[in-house]
Parts: structure tokens; sequence; C-alpha cells
């Protein structure tokens, strides 16, 4: 016999209706700081890491219900909000940890200089949270602790304990050449010419063409070709300056926009006239709020006429010196290198054409043009033209940004411009190129400094930071330092990167390297990675295997 069937009673198999509606739920009290932090700025998709520093000022850290209630007043998902906010090192997204009070650098320039005792000093004198970070671009003051946006150059504990119990506040900036003082000089003189006569921008290409200028951002590709390149594509263009120095001995940016912020203002504007430009978006580190400050300030004073210039904050991610992935950050989204083509001049920020210059690289466009060609041909040195800002740090009496002759080798660079090899130091190592660009011996330091004569050497120029190691130093100590770096700032986007940095930091912390699997790890990385941060960081490796074999024969 069946069995009966059983008895189904009304609204028998139905979900049970839920009591509250489904996801985050988002309290008034949220809803109200948002809206009071918002105020009356847009709530436009490319303005989302705006938004997520002004909570971040507001408590030391971003709290989900406030995550939350700007996902909602940004029509945003929280998870697109969850993954912009966690992707960067400066947003501290949590409900339980007190915020980060006192950060130290651990880079190669401040490790040389003792940064792990003195965090371990820090940490012993107080409960606040401390943080190691990298590289916070003031190299050549190292080691550098910084107390809430308050960098402490020459850190020692008891200077950064007082500077937390006082609450000190960050230092004007002394000798910036502010907009009258700029004006007085006959400052933008020449950008009211190009305005004027709009013959007069042929003449800046030709100058610039004429100079040789190269951009000093890293890769050094002809500033003239570049510019002419984004004016033939159809508008509107738009233009990014790259001011997002992260590279670990690199501060020539923030020595420049502190000392004469007009004058690379003004070569700015001047390319914004000849290329064409809609609007400027400049993208600044994060830890430059000195600096910030200060450029909100001068670019209100700039004279009418110009396009908008949008003065953009980075959030502590290296991977955003990448251009590609400096767009992404500035159109507010995580900062992932784009697969290329199409390139950036192509199709660039909000999918315009997009002129990327970096500061150093517009600094010089009022004096190429006013002095002629010639004279800046005239700079160079062992056939070299020009000028380059080095930033050196490490092992010399009087390290600091120094603007040499391109062409210049290290042991002139060291003898000429800082006073020699610090007091009981002997030149053993450098890096000509910061982090990426890989590490020489003291036998190569008669070698000339500038774009395509270190590449021969497994090295490169790039940005122009000089760390100098001595005979004190640990080559292999400074290798890893240097690895652990990439590792941290990898955007892990491409596995040969991701897991390739991963993998060889543990490897070289090892007493024995693995030689033969370190070569392995650096061909995949090199031939695999989507952008320069994987297919560089093997460099330091490589330099030591090629240049230090003793440091393998022991």
């Amino acid at each position: 016999m069946a069995a009966p069937h059983p008895v189904r009673h009304p609204g028998a198999g139905r979900r049970r209706a839920r009591d509250t509606p489904k996801g985050r739920q988002i309290g008034d009290d949220a809803r109200v700081e948002i809206a009071a932090l918002l105020g009356g700025r847009d709530r436009r998709r490319d303005l989302l890491i705006e938004h997520l520093h002004l909570i971040q000022d507001a408590h030391g850290r971003i709290p989900t219900a406030l995550l939350a209630a700007l996902a909602e007043a940004m029509k945003l998902s929280f998870a697109e909000v969850f993954e912009t906010a966690t992707f960067y090192a400066h947003f501290d997204v949590t409900d339980t940890d007190p915020p980060v009070q006192i950060r130290v650098c651990d880079s190669l320039p401040c490790a040389m200089a003792g940064a792990a005792a003195l965090a371990a000093a820090i940490a012993a004198g107080t409960p606040a949270r401390l943080q190691k970070v990298p590289c916070v671009g003031r190299c050549d003051q190292a080691p550098v602790a910084v107390v809430g946006q308050n960098a402490i150059a020459r850190a020692t504990a008891s200077a950064v304990l007082v500077a937390l119990a006082d609450g000190q506040t960050r230092a004007d900036l002394p000798g910036t050449i502010d907009y009258a003082a700029y004006v007085a000089a006959g400052g933008y003189g020449l950008l009211r010419t190009v305005r004027d006569e709009g013959v007069a921008r042929e003449a800046v290409l030709t100058a610039l063409d004429g100079a040789q200028l190269r951009g000093k951002g890293g890769a050094g590709f002809p500033t003239g070709r570049k510019w002419r390149t984004v004016a033939a594509q159809p508008g509107p263009r738009l233009m990014a300056v790259n001011a997002d120095e992260g590279e670990p001995g690199t501060f020539k940016d923030h020595y420049h926009l502190r000392s004469d912020p007009h004058r690379f203002l003004e070569g700015m504007l001047i390319a914004a006239e000849v290329v064409g430009i809609s609007a400027i978006y400049i993208y600044l580190r994060d830890e430059y709020p000195d600096l910030r400050a200060m450029l909100n300030a001068e670019i209100a004073k700039l004279p009418p006429g110009g396009p908008p210039i949008h003065l953009r904050r980075g959030a502590g991610a290296y991977i955003c010196g990448e251009e590609s992935a400096m767009i992404e950050s500035i159109e507010g989204k995580r900062g992932l290198p784009r697969n290329k083509p199409p390139f950036v001049f192509q199709r660039g920020l909000f999918g315009r054409p997009t002129l990327v210059n970096n500061v150093e690289t517009l600094l010089w466009v009022r004096d190429i043009v006013e002095r002629g060609p010639e004279w800046w041909r005239a700079q160079g040195r062992n056939g070299s033209t020009g000028m380059i800002s080095f930033s050196v740090s490490g092992r010399v009496r009087h390290p600091g940004v120094k603007l040499a002759p391109a062409g210049i080798t290290l042991r002139q660079l060291v003898d000429e411009f800082c006073g020699g090899m610090a007091p009981g130091h002997t030149l053993r190592a450098y890096l000509p190129g910061g982090a990426s660009g890989g590490i020489l011996p003291a036998s190569l330091a008669d070698v000339p400094m500038d774009y395509g004569t270190l590449e021969q050497y497994g090295c490169f120029i790039g940005s122009a930071a000089v760390v100098v190691l001595s005979d004190q130093d640990d080559l292999r100590a400074a290798a890893l330092n240097l690895m652990q770096f990439f590792r941290h700032e990898s955007c892990g986007q491409c596995t040969p990167c991701r897991v390739g940095t991963a993998k060889a930091a543990e490897l070289m912390a090892q007493p024995e390297w693995d030689v033969d699997l370190l070569d392995e790890l650096s061909a995949v990385m090199r031939d695999a990675s989507i952008c320069g941060l994987g297919q560089a960081a093997p460099n330091p490796w490589l330099s030591l295997l090629r240049h230090f074999p003793e440091e393998f024969a022991r």
C-alpha cells in the first residue's frame, strides 16, 4: 500500500520573509556623518579615493559602517568601494584596531641609517600603534618617521615620542618661491606668449626637439615627440602629471615642488597650450601633505584662461607610478596597470588621449625655450646632453638632490657634489636608478650615468635615485630589502610578479641562495609580467650574481 501523501499546510515550502532587508545595513548616524564629510562635493565615481581620504583623515581609519554609507551616497556597490579602499596602504579599513599613529620607513636608505633599531625603540616607549612602511620620499634625511602626517627627519625615538605627545603640526615650507615672487622674476611671460601667439607653439616643440629633452620619470622618452604624438590624436585630450615618486631613494619631485613650484606649473600649462589639453590632473603622492596644501594655495593664484587643474591625492601604492595604473587611480579605482595596446596617448584617462609627464620634465620647459636648446645640450658630460636631478642618499657626506650634468660618473657626483664619502666609509657599490635600477660595484664608478649608458651592465638610470653603499654594508641584505619592497608593492594582478616577488624574497632570506631557481624566476618575471615592476624586480639579485660573485663564494 502506497504511503499517504503528507498533508501540506498553507504557506508550506515558502521561504520565511526576512525581518530586515538584504545586504549590509546602514545606520542613520553613518549616513549623517558621510553627508557632512562630503558636503557639497560631487559624488562622481572618479572622486571615490578623494572621499575615502576624508574618512581616513577624520578617524585615522575607515570604519565599515562609513564605507557602506559612502557606497550608498555614491551609488556604488559596497564590494566596489571595499576593494578600492583595501587596495591602498594608506586606507586602514577596520572596526577594531586603533589608528596607526607612527610610521617608520624601512626602505633601503632608512634601513642603512638604523630604521629597525628606531622602530624597536619607539615601540618600547609607547603603546601607540606603529607600522613599518615603504619609502616616504625623504631619503636624504634618513631615518624618517611619520607621526600622523608629520615627517620627522633624522628621527630619534625621543623626537618621535615628543611629537606624538605634543601633536606636532606640519612645518611650513621655507624658501618656496610663491606666485608673486615668481611673476616678479619674469615668470609666466612665456606662457602668455604661447597663449597669445599660436605660432610660438611650434617654436616650443622645435626647442624641445633641438634640446633632445627626455622624460625624467624613468623611461626617458623624447619629450617633444611625445607632445606631438598626443597633439595628433582627436580631442578632447587630457593631461596627467605623475608626482607620485615612490621609488626608494627618489625625492627630487619633493625638492623641486617645495622650492620652485611655479616653474613646474608654468611648464605644465605651456604643455597644455601646445598639445591642446582640455583638463589637467596632478597625481601627488600622499606622503607629501605639505606640498598638497601649498599647491592648492598656489594653483588658486594662477592667471585665468587655462584648462581646469585637478590636484589628486595618491594613497600609498608604488604601482601607481606606472602611468596606466596612475590613470586608473585618478579614475577612483584600484591602481592596476592596463594591458597595452591601446597606449595611454591613444586611450588614457577617461578613455581620452592623454599626455603623461612627470614633474622634472615640465620643470625644464621654460628654461629650454628661453635659453635655447644649445644651452641645454651644453650642460652634459661624456657625450650626454642636459642636466639630471640626482636624488643621492646613503654613505655620502652631503646627501640631497644634486642638479648635475647628464653623463656624470658616480665618482664625480660623490666627490664634486656630495663632499665625498661619509667619514669612515669606502665606496663598495651603488644603485644608479633606485630599487629597480640594479646595483653596480665600485669598479664601475667611472661609467657615465645617463639613459643608455648603464644597460650593458644590467642596470639603468631610471629616476636617477642614487643610493651609495660602502664597505660596511651587507649587499645581500640590501638586495633582500629591495625585493621585500617589490613583494609588498606588487599589485597582485599578474601571477609572475605576485608569486615571483614573494618566492624571490623567501629564497633571498636563506643563508644560501638557490641561484638556479632565482635565474628561472627572473626569466619568467621579465617575460610574463604585465608592467615594469615585475620586469625590473629581479635586477637586485641579478646584479649581485653578475658583479659580486664573492658574495656567493662563502
